[in-house]
């Protein structure tokens, strides 16, 4: 019988314990101090109180509930003395089904975790999309997880102990998060669309104007006019533009969207979750035959990952006016101008003037975005409302000593530019650990002609510096460059350095950031503030309307451009309800408006 939070909060502590019966395994405590929480909101907010209370436990009551998981294909799976539950689970992923060769490697694997951990190897088989993982992904999973350091391994645990919680308590509750999974299936078909040798690797490398590139943009065009979208197009930049027009011609338009191009050997859902998450609302908006009183704009850029041409955030700079065309002879790898790929891909050059934005017609613009960092998985959050794209300064330089004898010079008579820069990392990441958000990082560092046996006596080295308002992020610069000045006048070295790029932070707009703070508590979980370390092309749209982000977490702790990003079902439907709720929100603004005029 399908449970219902009505009958959960109307139910005695007793009946209610019983009826989130084994959500947590062998664990009915979990859900019996989660219930104090009641009357619950939503499930999400159920799932948030049961998430809290293991959060809260302490480490001997965490770890005890990792060791009455059982280990998968493991003696209790074979003995059938596992939970309703896990036996259901296990099976579903095919591990009742090993081959004799994969049930050996999977006991090597529980032995070789369990000596090293003391604990058993936790993971939620069901995968992301709640369908099931592969063997093949499980023992991939498991062989590379056996290489974690252990207060990771517990957290990491931890995290599968909470999905696997969510889909027992989808099941319970009859919850198919079915957007989710349409928005996840879409990301898996975009991820077919790889440049060569990549594809035939079975990575994901989408660059600038390649084939694969503009096949993916006809792609993403046939599947917003799908959706149900009035006007689609792509642009003579290569973005792909939707227009979901409101009933009224004189609107002004809300711009939302994020970029499709990717990195070397990618993920998933960089960028394309902020597109395919608006396609998902318009495509419920269009079944219900529902207008909003402004026009829906999304933008799927073209290019924001400069991968091919030194173009970053070319796509979105055109909306501003911003198109260099000195960029037009820029060259890739195989000598090919940027304005000969655009006239091979029908592109026209002398039309990107017209695409400038005017932003009087705009009520702002609005990104969602994989976190691509760990501080949302940490905290066992789905989302996460940006309060501001970090600003950044970076430098190349160049610390000058000298060269000798690593044998024969004293330790006291040493020019070391080498140590003189190792010095200037721990600065800097002091410095930065000072203010709680801020980073610093050295990102690359070479000896020009080094040896073993020699004291390094030049020494290059890049300086990134971040943090969420420019104020901040000058005092961190100067404060880094001012240690260099003291660590190479106490060591009687020389420097060179040039600044390579100074980009200003983009503090959201309060009116869209509190929108998107509403519609998370809206969905029953607590809205959490956080900057952006990475840079979006919502920091190129502040710099002419009102810009706001929302983040969506990334499991495998937040690891982005890497083809273990990834994201699941339930946090995508998540993000699609908060997407669908700030238009909502956007909606009632204007009528309000309207009606004081």
């Amino acid at each position: 019988m399908t449970l219902t939070l009505a009958q959960l909060n109307a139910a005695d502590p007793a009946q209610a314990a019983g009826l989130l019966d084994g959500v947590y395994e062998r664990s009915p405590w979990i859900a019996e101090a989660a219930l104090a929480q009641r009357p619950f909101k939503s499930i999400a907010h159920l799932k948030h109180s049961l998430v809290r209370v293991l959060d809260a436990a302490g480490p001997e009551a965490q770890l005890a509930l990792i060791r009455a998981h059982p280990e998968l294909a493991g003696k209790a799976m074979i003995g059938n003395t596992l939970t309703a539950e896990s036996s259901s689970e296990q099976s579903r992923a095919g591990l009742a089904n090993c081959s004799a060769a994969e049930f050996a490697r999977i006991a090597q694997l529980n032995a070789d975790y369990n000596a090293k951990f003391g604990f058993p190897f936790i993971l939620a088989v069901r995968g992301e999309r709640g369908s099931g993982l592969s063997r093949q992904q499980i023992i991939d999973t498991f062989e590379r997880r056996l290489h974690g350091q252990r207060s990771f391994e517990i957290q990491e645990c931890l995290r599968n102990v909470h999905r696997i919680a969510e889909l027992r308590l989808n099941d319970k509750f009859g919850s198919e998060p079915l957007i989710g999974n349409r928005v996840w299936d879409w990301a898996e078909t975009l991820a077919q669309f790889s440049d060569p040798p990549y594809r035939e690797q079975g990575q994901l490398t989408l660059t600038y104007l390649t084939a694969a590139h503009r096949a993916c943009a006809a792609h993403l065009k046939a599947l917003m006019l799908e959706c149900g979208f009035d006007e689609v197009g792509i642009d003579a930049v290569g973005n792909v533009v939707g227009r979901y027009l409101s009933s009224d011609p004189a609107a002004r338009t809300l711009l939302t969207g994020s970029h499709f191009d990717t990195v070397r050997n990618a993920g998933k859902y960089d960028g394309r979750l902020g597109i395919l998450v608006p396609m998902a609302c318009v495509q419920q908006l269009h079944g219900r035959g529902e207008r909003l009183p402004f026009h829906l704009e999304l933008v799927a850029f073209a290019e924001e990952e400069a991968q091919r041409f030194e173009t970053s955030f070319l796509g979105s700079s055109a909306l501003l006016g911003q198109f260099d065309p000195r960029w037009l002879a820029l060259t890739d790898a195989a000598g090919v101008t940027l304005r000969e790929a655009m006239l091979e891909s029908g592109l026209r050059p002398e039309k990107i003037d017209a695409l400038r934005r005017d932003p009087a017609r705009y009520l702002g613009f609005v990104e969602l975005h994989i976190e691509q960092g760990p501080v949302l998985n940490e905290l066992n959050l789905p989302l996460g409302v940006v309060s501001s794209i970090n600003g950044s300064v970076r430098c190349t330089a160049e610390v000058i000593g000298t060269a000798c004898h690593a044998g024969t010079t004293p330790m006291t008579q040493r020019q070391d530019a080498a140590a003189a820069v190792a010095e200037l990392i721990l600065a800097a990441e002091k410095r930065a650990l000072r203010d709680g958000d801020s980073v610093a990082t050295v990102g690359q560092l070479q000896v020009p002609s080094g040896s073993t046996n020699v004291v390094p006596g030049r020494c290059l080295f890049t300086l990134d510096m971040r943090a969420p308002t420019d104020a901040r992020r000058d005092a961190l610069a100067h404060d880094i460059l001012a240690a260099l000045d003291e660590i190479c006048a106490r060591r009687h070295l020389r420097y060179t350095l040039q600044e390579t790029m100074r980009v200003a932070a983009a503090p959201s707009a309060p009116d869209w950031q509190q929108r998107w703070e509403q519609a998370v508590a809206a969905l029953g979980l607590p809205p959490h503030r956080m900057p952006s370390g990475a840079g979006h092309d919502a920091m190129k749209l502040h710099e002419i309307m009102p810009q706001a982000m929302l983040f969506v977490r990334g499991q495998n702790a937040g690891i982005s451009h890497s083809p273990l990003e990834a994201t699941s079902n339930d946090d995508i439907q998540l993000a699609v309800d908060a997407f669908a709720h700030l238009l909502e929100l956007t909606s009632a603004s204007l009528r309000v408006s309207c009606s004081d005029r």
